[in-house]
């Protein structure tokens, strides 16, 4: 152990009745009903059960894990807890035995393993569980520490250390560390590792005396508003623990088990663990009688292909028999609107007849301002001056041979006004032709 201080020792040794006890091969230990127990596996015993490393110093790097079971069973018992942090720390076998193991040996079998040699050694740990008058305590109180590791509460220094604060303020005659819980086992979450964070854990005391009124402070209205609005409560004696622990008051129980309504369960009998005898086990004959399935393969295929078939027909005759054809189609559309859907597939066939044919002539609005066989430039009929911005892509020439007049309609609808164009030939092809075609549009 390491070394406490003298205020420590003194109200560990002379208040705590917790056992503590370390691996020194086979051995028996008597903890006391109700009693937190601690037991410390520690490595450097474990050490001198495996050969030395040949490099000297080396020897206490070497890891050293532990497995604990009881005698017979895979596990541990239901009190007892188990805790190692790495390999290279020693182990500790800590819990809280019942009245129901009173008198009962209980042999535990320690191995520890060397992972670097992959070497075992096995030691038994015979734990005498003994009745005690004075436990369990009839005043039971529950702490939550936020700042420790269950590890670093077993320590022998700083449970003393707690067990003192809570001495200072509860003042019995009598103080006893029960049981010690992480918060893991509690259904709490692993912290992240920063700013130093702990699992958290809680300590289980009682004592021989009511409460005091300083842990009975957290049972006021006003602190109990507090705690339910996740705001720390006002407690006056939180100063004593402070220094060292970090108490969470809202998560304390007090108990008095004067007052607790004992509820007894009964439990079946557990027998031998031996089946009952069924007699002699009577395999199936080898000579089955055969079975046709046929039937069944007929029917399998039978009805999926009846109603495959089914689904068929009234899809085809949907597709094919209930059509409204064009006709019905044409008589239920305006008029107008098949014009002008037949002026648009009209343009749009005779288009794809010229990319077909790049011989023919080419239509009136791609006609140059230039004689395409000579070359020559048709003048412009407007002077300098004049305003070309409303001017049209085919100009309007007089006095030029060739001319043609093509009859164009005022807006009105009623009378009709002449246009002239002049004539010309594309490949030997006069565009009268093309002016014939526009007109009977």
């Amino acid at each position: 152990m390491r070394t406490m201080s003298a205020a420590g020792a003194a109200v560990w040794l002379g208040t705590v009745v917790t056992i503590l006890s370390r691996s020194h091969g086979d051995r028996n230990v008597y903890p006391s009903a109700g009693v937190l127990f601690v037991h410390v596996l520690e490595r450097e015993y474990f050490k001198g059960e495996f050969p030395p490393y040949p490099k000297t110093g080396d020897a206490s790097n070497d890891p050293i894990t532990f497995n604990t079971n009881l005698m017979g069973y895979p596990d541990r018992p239901g009190w007892l807890r188990y805790i190692q942090r790495t390999p290279h720390s020693d182990g500790v076998l800590y819990g809280s035995p019942t009245a129901e193991h009173v008198g009962r040996p209980t042999v535990i079998e320690i191995t520890a393993y060397n992972r670097r040699t992959f070497e075992t050694a096995r030691h038994n740990l015979i734990i005498n569980i003994m009745a005690t008058e004075e436990f369990p305590l009839p005043y039971q109180a529950e702490f939550y520490i936020k700042n420790m590791n269950v590890e670093e509460m077993l320590a022998s220094e700083v449970l003393g250390d707690f067990l003192g604060a809570v001495k200072n303020v509860w003042q019995p005659e009598r103080l006893n560390a029960i049981n010690i819980t992480s918060a893991l086992d509690r259904g709490g979450r692993v912290p992240l590792p920063i700013n130093n964070l702990k699992e958290g854990v809680y300590v289980m005391v009682g004592a021989d005396v009511p409460f005091s009124s300083c842990l009975r402070e957290v049972e006021t209205p006003h602190n109990q508003l507090r705690c339910s609005q996740e705001m720390e409560p006002a407690i006056s004696c939180d100063k004593k623990f402070r220094a060292q622990f970090h108490i969470d008051w809202c998560k304390i129980s007090l108990v008095d088990i004067n007052k607790v309504v004992p509820v007894y369960i009964t439990r079946p009998d557990p027998g031998t663990g031996i089946l009952p005898e069924f007699g002699e086990y009577n395999p199936p004959s080898e000579f089955l009688k055969s079975r046709d399935y046929f039937f069944d393969f007929l029917v399998t295929l039978a009805v999926p292909s009846a109603v495959a078939l089914v689904l068929f027909f009234i899809l085809g005759y949907t597709m094919c028999c209930r059509r409204e054809g064009v006709e019905k189609r044409n008589m239920q559309t305006p008029d107008i609107q098949l014009v002008h859907h037949s002026s648009i597939q009209k343009s749009t066939k005779e288009l794809r007849g010229m990319s077909k044919n790049r011989e023919i002539s080419w239509p009136l609005s791609t006609l140059p301002v230039f004689n395409p066989v000579s070359g020559e430039v048709v003048p412009p009929i407007h002077p300098d001056s004049y305003e070309t911005t409303s001017m049209p892509l085919m100009q309007t020439q007089t006095n030029l041979q060739n001319q043609i007049t093509i009859p164009q309609q005022r807006p009105s609808g009623e009378n009709y006004v002449m246009s002239t164009f002049r004539r010309l030939e594309v490949n030997g092809i006069p565009e009268e032709r093309k002016v014939a075609e526009a007109l009977n549009l």
